[in-house]
């Protein structure tokens, strides 16, 4: 059996918000989207949201046989 590695890069957006909070957003990942208060933190979140997210895909025979390696860009 072989099973191929499938790279995935995956574009982070992220803004401050006028009232000062930070919003950060996968765009290639529907729903992928939080609110933090600092930077820091909502790259933290978004990405751990968005592992989330693949993992459940994976789960649910959403990604097909391949293997992932997901890297995380700034837009």
């Amino acid at each position: 059996m072989c099973i191929q590695d499938t790279a995935m890069n995956l574009t982070v957006e992220i803004e401050q918000e006028e009232d000062g909070r930070w919003i950060a957003e996968v765009v290639d990942l529907p729903g992928v989207l939080v609110y933090a208060q600092t930077l820091e933190d909502a790259t933290t979140r978004v990405q751990a949201l968005a592992l989330r997210v693949l993992a459940d895909r994976l789960e649910h025979g959403e990604g097909g046989s391949a293997f992932f390696n997901v890297s995380f860009q700034a837009a």
